[in-house]
């Protein structure tokens, strides 16, 4: 061995040493110049011919929004929508016709207790994908309940059971240490979803499982039915039943944790709560107009 590594430093160093460097550089070239040539077309190249690369990395899932889109019926300047909220009790909403209520779209928000666990429940405006991601459920509860893993960036929040009433979905999204296999099941087999002729969902509890009625107040926000109206990031309205609405009226956590401003108002027992842009906060609780039936 030491005589080989004499024969290697013996003789012309120099010429030797930038022998072996240009070797190197060689080696490495070569799976450089593979990675240039096998590369997909840059942005630009794409913009002209516009037929971008597909991204092989990503499932693209496409999903509607979970939202119910309900016919207005024009009144003077004004709409008229009928509604039913996730109780069953109806009402009509009647709004300045250039707020664009009925072409916002509602969804339903309820919340309740299972064995004196308090949760609530959301239809994600984004529907099933929000919660699936075009991925698998770690478990079925029932054929219309399943478990999804905790979603990134979700905070206190932990896994997700997610409810498929009609064409609505509904999501639970535990918290802390979350709740056990058998409540998970009180929950899968006794909160009932039924869906009315024009579309609404109407939720009921039984064996363990009540849902809060109008009025009720939990964690310093509203937990009764309610009917929100937009959502994702643009403007948004929240109905909330709410009897002596003027004493007991909390803002929605829902229009509240949206970091944007956000008013309310009360009309009759009806909370009207809405966020947006100064000039469709000011149309929304001028102009809304909630009849209870």
């Amino acid at each position: 061995m030491a005589d080989q590594f004499d024969v290697i430093e013996a003789g012309e160093r120099g010429r030797r040493r930038w022998v072996g460097l240009v070797v190197v550089l060689a080696l490495l070239l070569v799976p450089v110049v593979g990675l240039l040539v096998s590369r997909d077309p840059d942005p630009e190249t794409a913009s002209v011919n516009r037929t971008p690369a597909p991204i092989r990395s990503l499932t693209r899932v496409k999903s509607a929004p979970n939202i119910l889109t309900v016919p207005a019926r024009k009144k003077g300047g004004d709409e008229v929508i009928q509604v039913v909220f996730p109780d069953g009790a109806r009402a009509e909403v009647r709004y300045p016709a250039g707020l664009g209520l009925a072409g916002m779209g509602s969804r339903p928000f309820r919340a309740g207790w299972v064995d004196g666990m308090f949760r609530q429940f959301v239809a994600p405006y984004g529907g099933e994908v929000e919660i699936t991601r075009g991925g698998r459920a770690l478990r079925n509860y029932a054929p219309h309940v399943t478990l999804w893993p905790r979603q990134a960036g979700s905070g206190l929040y932990g896994q997700v059971l997610l409810f498929a009433f009609g064409p609505w979905r509904l999501a639970m999204y535990d918290r802390g240490q979350g709740l056990t296999f058998e409540q998970r099941t009180t929950l899968a087999e006794n909160l009932r979803g039924r869906v009315t002729k024009d579309g609404y969902l109407v939720l009921t509890g039984r064996n363990g499982v009540r849902l809060g009625e109008p009025g009720e107040h939990a964690q310093g926000e509203p937990i009764g039915p309610q009917l929100w109206f937009g959502g994702a990031t643009g403007e948004m309205v929240a109905l909330v039943p709410t009897p002596d609405c003027e004493r007991q009226a909390r803002m929605p956590g829902v229009v509240e944790g949206r970091g944007r401003p956000a008013e309310m108002v009360c009309r009759g027992d009806v909370l009207v709560a809405a966020t947006g842009p100064a000039p469709f906060r000011t149309k929304a609780i001028s102009g809304i107009r909630v009849t209870m039936k």
